[in-house]
């Protein structure tokens, strides 16, 4: 009998406040759960702006304590109200001087289950990250949810496979990618890396970004999240590159087992042979 599991994902527009922000995230949540959905996760710093466009030390204000702030407390009781896992990107502050770029992973009963904090941290043009977060320390944790196996890995992280394989060989089944990228710079990329990985890794992954402008930066997301199943198939169609959209998709995991019977790409690894791969 095939394992399907109703998954959502949402690509939000920013309202200019966090209040409303939660609040229209909330409402993403309670129709996705109408529609059957077991999971959902969010954009990359859902609940602000991306204020990396600029570097200034105002933008602190945004960091709250994870899973003890006021965001991931809210987020548990949406999660219990709709039965649903939630993944939540946030900006932690774990003591002074500490930030991180992190998502907190809730079971559909509202227990935290863990974080994955960001560990490739850009520092380019419009994506000033260094300046506020350090890099992650927490591994590639896979939470063991109410709807299977679930990572994540944020934004710029994408572009590197080691993580990406590190999740597979934790055992994800649904990798979420929550991110924030805009048109002129990684457009091109959006529709391949993705994929690649999913099929490299065999699961699925579901890519998240934003979507519009907003007042700190130039930046133009270009939204198209979607989801991506282990053969590199988008399950169902990519989301509007300019309007907010609600994504609810069926993922059927025992296509997992299935695509890694056919390609044993896990059986073929050497990596009696990688070592130089982390070498400084």
């Amino acid at each position: 009998m095939a394992n399907v599991v109703r998954a959502a994902l949402v690509q939000a527009t920013w309202t200019g406040d966090t209040e409303s922000m939660l609040a229209k995230h909330e409402e993403h949540a309670r129709e996705a759960a109408r529609r059957g959905a077991r999971i959902i996760g969010f954009q990359e710093v859902f609940n602000s702006p991306y204020f990396c466009q600029v570097q200034d030390a105002e933008h602190y204000r945004w960091a709250e304590p994870v899973p003890d702030g006021p965001t991931v407390t809210r987020m548990r009781e949406l999660a219990r109200e709709t039965g649903m896992v939630i993944v939540v990107p946030v900006f932690e502050v774990e003591q002074s001087g500490f930030y991180y770029n992190t998502a907190a992973v809730i079971d559909a009963d509202g227990t935290v289950l863990g974080k994955y904090r960001k560990h490739h941290i850009p520092q380019v043009e419009g994506f000033w990250e260094k300046f506020y977060f350090k890099p992650g320390n927490l591994g590639w944790p896979v939470f063991d949810t109410a709807v299977g196996k679930v990572g994540v890995y944020i934004c710029y992280d994408r572009h590197f496979p080691e993580g990406w394989r590190q999740l597979g060989l934790n055992g994800a089944q649904l990798v979420y990618n929550p991110s924030a990228t805009h048109r002129g710079l990684s457009s091109h990329l959006w529709r391949l890396e993705q994929p690649a990985a999913a099929v490299a890794n065999e699961y699925f992954v579901a890519a998240i970004n934003r979507v519009g402008q907003e007042e700190y930066g130039d930046n133009d997301f270009y939204g198209t999240s979607y989801f991506v199943d282990p053969r590199g198939r988008f399950v169902g169609d990519v989301a509007s590159d300019s309007k907010e959209e609600l994504v609810v998709r069926d993922l059927d995991l025992g296509l997992i087992e299935e695509v890694r019977h056919q390609w044993a790409f896990y059986r073929d690894r050497r990596p009696d042979a990688y070592e130089g791969l982390v070498r400084p």
